[in-house]
């Protein structure tokens, strides 16, 4: 049942739609559709999130540039064939819609417990900022698994990079939209990456770590 796996990967994101839903696939004769939400950072900037949602929660309706969308759902992964190669693909899965309101204290929270599948990266910025990337593995339903790129962020980093894999943890913090350039030949390329911003970090069953695992208020605003 999908309610099993709920609690190991949650996510809230509430913004405008950004683009028009295009028809992504069907399965067992239901319809689902992608689409972008632009969502604001409390540093004033947007992230723009991809969203995966089944044509039987639009309502009579259907979704429109410029709509505000409060929404309830899951950081799911899948691969897609890209240029004959296979690309790790990130959507936010929704489970509801809920009623928009502007008021709320955070609109892009996410909480996701799962395994790490890789050795982490450390590495520093050319500004001396301390950086960790980390790949989670969530378990999901059917004997499926996503497998979500994580960010780590000064004292966060620092903690992460000792992570073995296998360690399972639990992961707070907000889904980001992120531009790079890549160089293929002699053409340069703008893309975006997603991940999961870290804001909070704790191994599972080792609640004492939680405290020297929590970032700095501005680097949760960036």
């Amino acid at each position: 049942m999908e309610n099993t796996t709920t609690n190991t990967n949650k996510v809230f994101i509430m913004g405008e739609v950004v683009s028009e839903p295009v028809f992504s696939h069907e399965m067992y004769g239901e319809s689902f559709y992608e689409f972008n939400v632009s969502v604001k950072r409390l540093s004033g900037q947007n992230d723009t999130v991809p969203v995966t949602a089944s044509e039987r929660l639009f309502g009579k309706e259907k979704l429109k540039v410029g709509d505000k969308v409060a929404i309830n759902g899951q950081f799911r992964s899948y691969n897609k064939l890209v240029d004959n190669k296979s690309k790790l693909m990130l959507t936010v899965f929704v489970k509801d819609f809920l009623p928009y309101d502007e008021n709320a204290q955070n609109p892009n929270d996410a909480q996701l417990t799962g395994y790490v599948c890789k050795p982490p990266v450390y590495r520093t910025t050319p500004f001396n900022r301390e950086i960790c990337d980390v790949l989670l593995a969530i378990n999901r339903s059917y004997k499926k698994s996503d497998y979500i790129p994580c960010i780590a962020w000064g004292r966060n980093a620092r903690f992460s990079q000792d992570l073995e894999v296998g360690c399972q943890i639990t992961v707070s913090g907000r889904i980001q939209s992120r531009e790079y350039t890549k160089k293929i030949g002699e053409i340069s390329e703008t893309r975006v990456a997603y991940e999961l911003s870290i804001s909070k970090i704790v191994c599972v069953g080792k609640e004492e770590n939680e405290e020297s695992a929590q970032t700095e208020i501005e680097e949760q605003a960036q």
